[in-house]
């Protein structure tokens, strides 16, 4: 085998090296972006759980507050009627 035919074997070698580890870059860079994209929306879907657990507390202490109230005015109510009634 002449050099030149060597050389050229070993560029052709290099070459596919080349190739695979572009295409491997690529397919990781690629899969990169995908796992960048998956925690985003891990994240967000993790804010959305966490504002749909605030809403529903929200709302429990919206609906305690309203009880509070009402007791709050039958209370008032029952001691007007019992200090008009004294």
């Amino acid at each position: 085998m002449s050099r030149f035919d060597l050389l050229v074997r070993e560029q052709l070698h290099t070459m596919d090296k080349l190739l695979f580890l572009q295409s491997e870059l690529e397919r990781c860079q690629a899969l990169e972006i995908e796992l960048k994209e998956l925690q985003n929306k891990t994240e967000l879907t993790s804010l959305k759980d966490e504002i749909q657990k605030m809403k529903q507390e929200l709302k429990e202490i919206q609906h305690t507050f309203e009880r509070q109230t009402e007791e709050v005015i039958t209370a008032y109510k029952h001691q007007e009627s019992t200090l008009t009634t004294a």
